[in-house]
């Protein structure tokens, strides 16, 4: 591969990182173009020069539509990413603001339970390329999105069926987050906004997320390869040629 291949990534918070998956595309040879809207970046709508683009997760809902930054992403993601047919990624918050511009419903449970710290997810029927073994992943999240219709619905946990889904062969959105380190943890787990979030139903304490992190982040991080190898890069291969 050429070096000078860019992703446009987006994110959500002045601390925000793109963790291990921003080290291992930057080890391929691509690099990461960052924008926060919620900060006041306008996205760009040529898209041309990318390779592909990835919506990180942050704390806001993808519901927000009196937050101009993640009303900006909702309109983007729908007139401008997905007709122009890149390659994307959605992550957390990403993938639920992919389901809601795809038109499915997004939202809590309803019974307050979350989901975060380090929890199974097991592929659908379908999804046994995309996710070949059950495997835990590291999980921040209280909201969840329902499966867009004529999406495949790809990875599903105990707690919150909607862990993945693929649209039109270049769209990807999952639930759980491959790229944290053990930092980002340490990070999320004592932030002013983070730390009452372990006292929820479905919360890990700290010390087990840390215990769980040295335990499983390796195996998502093998899938995280399979991934990008065999889906997310491919989709960009296939695009270009």
């Amino acid at each position: 591969m050429k070096p000078g291949h860019q992703i446009l990534t987006v994110v959500h918070q002045e601390t925000s990182t793109p963790g291990f998956l921003g080290r291992n595309l930057s080890a391929r040879g691509y690099l990461l173009d960052q924008y926060c809207p919620c900060l006041g970046d306008t996205l760009p709508e040529d898209l041309s020069h990318y390779d592909a683009v990835i919506v990180f997760g942050g704390p806001q809902s993808a519901t927000d539509d009196d937050v101009a930054g993640i009303r900006a992403e909702l309109d983007w993601l729908e007139k401008t990413v997905l007709r122009s047919k890149i390659p994307l990624l959605g992550i957390c918050l990403g993938a639920q603001e992919l389901a809601r511009v795809l038109g499915a419903k997004v939202g809590p449970r309803g019974d307050g339970i979350v989901e975060i710290g380090y929890w199974p997810v097991a592929p659908t029927p379908e999804g046994k390329a995309f996710l070949p073994q059950e495997t835990t992943f590291y999980q921040w999240h209280s909201e969840t999105f329902e499966i867009p219709h004529g999406a495949v619905h790809l990875a599903q946990s105990e707690s919150f069926s909607g862990q993945a889904f693929s649209y039109a062969d270049h769209a990807y959105g999952i639930e759980f987050h491959p790229e944290i380190t053990r930092e980002m943890v340490n990070h999320w787990c004592t932030s002013e906004r983070g730390s009452p979030k372990l006292k929820l139903t479905g919360a890990q304490p700290h010390e087990d997320q840390l215990a769980s992190h040295s335990n499983c982040a390796g195996d998502a991080r093998g899938w995280l390869d399979h991934f990008l190898d065999n889906y997310f890069l491919a989709a960009r291969e296939a695009k270009a040629s």
